[in-house]
């Protein structure tokens, strides 16, 4: 494949990144569409799943489209659901080649897509930035063969090691510019978890408070194994306008099911709390593929202990807590990867991934 596949394809993945968050349980897919050199068509996943990079990528090809090559980040679904199956549209547009970059792991599709276009004679590339497609919907991937979400766990730590100062002082960590970043993080997963003892601590909103963002605030998660959320925290009185889930391992929820929070009573785990693979298996089965963790210490730790924390968002804030603080969980870093750093302003993110974590394999 040439070098103009390439740029092409990195257009597709940009144009899929825009979807994070917001087309579960489908994954996030880009569409460029290219005839003699020119760009004709070009699409991403829209809002809700529907419709398909490919249709919208189509529509704005029109007769274009015909003798052109296709760009696309996932091979095209085979299969009828609630629309007709991208490689079919794609057929019937004249499309001549396409370059995907990875094949789809729905057992739906899984090959049949590439198949359906060479039996209609389309000339097919597979493999080009397939780990960067990969990586892109390894929580598309993850639901599909392991039946949870990707799970990315994002702190905030202090200089001396802590993740809060004590009660009653300076709320803040970090400065703006890491908070609008983690933010933006909210608006690239599709739920955001805490437990109730960050509920209890510091009432939040768990929302995007981005402006032009504020619609892309993901589903709010409570861990409340015996729950203590009282009727007045923010996440009850708001449950009408970003709905809010409890999981709990405690018998009641009456009040908080009236105030509109779905409180969902699973298994306890071994140290009695809610099992947390419980947790990710029924988010799994909502069609949630991206869940952020924000935590509490506990929380966190749980996650990182029982080795389902796919990917770390650490900040590295260079304030002192001080005395009162809340230790940080002990992050066992011998097990991923340091992928990248940003700085804003003070504050250094330090991004990492799971090393066991491989989204082209059969097993993540």
């Amino acid at each position: 494949m040439m070098q103009t596949d390439r740029v092409h394809m990195q257009h597709a993945l940009r144009l899929a990144g825009r979807g994070l968050g917001q087309v579960a349980p489908n994954p996030a897919v880009g569409c460029v569409i290219v005839r003699d050199g020119i760009i004709v068509g070009r699409g991403c996943t829209q809002k809700g799943g529907r419709p398909h990079a490919e249709t919208v990528a189509l529509a704005g090809a029109g007769d274009a489209a015909r003798g052109a090559t296709a760009y696309v980040t996932l091979e095209p679904c085979s299969h009828h659901g609630r629309t007709p199956p991208c490689a079919g549209a794609l057929i019937a547009a004249g499309i001549a080649r396409v370059v995907a970059a990875v094949e789809d792991p729905d057992p739906r599709v899984s090959g049949r897509g590439i198949a359906m276009l060479r039996d209609a004679g389309l000339a097919v590339d597979v493999g080009l930035l397939a780990a960067e497609a990969a990586a892109l919907n390894a929580g598309f991937f993850l639901r599909v063969m392991e039946k949870r979400p990707l799970v990315t766990l994002k702190l905030a730590v202090s200089a001396d090691g802590m993740i809060a100062r004590a009660p009653g002082g300076e709320q803040w960590l970090t400065g703006e510019g890491a908070r609008r970043f983690g933010h933006f993080l909210r608006a690239t997963h599709d739920a955001i978890l805490v437990g109730s003892g960050t509920v209890l601590a510091d009432d939040p909103d768990l929302t995007c408070r981005i402006a032009g963002l504020e619609d892309r605030s993901p589903l709010r998660v409570v861990l409340d194994g015996r729950l203590r959320m009282p009727p007045g925290a923010k996440l009850v009185r708001t449950a009408e306008i970003v709905p809010v889930i409890v999981y709990t391992a405690a018998e009641g929820g009456e009040g908080l099911r009236a105030a509109s929070v779905e409180a969902v009573r699973l298994a306890a785990g071994a140290d009695g709390g809610v099992d947390l693979r419980a947790v990710l298996g029924d988010l799994a089965e909502r069609g949630i593929t991206r869940l952020l963790v924000e935590g509490g210490a506990a929380v966190a730790q749980g996650f990182l202990d029982r080795g389902l924390a796919d990917r770390l968002e650490i900040f590295r804030s260079p304030v002192v807590a001080g005395a009162g603080g809340r230790p940080a969980p002990v992050f066992p870093l011998e097990n991923y990867t340091l992928t990248g750093t940003r700085q804003f302003g003070p504050d250094r993110l330090e991004r990492y991934e799971r090393r066991a974590m491989d989204p082209l394999s059969s097993k993540i």
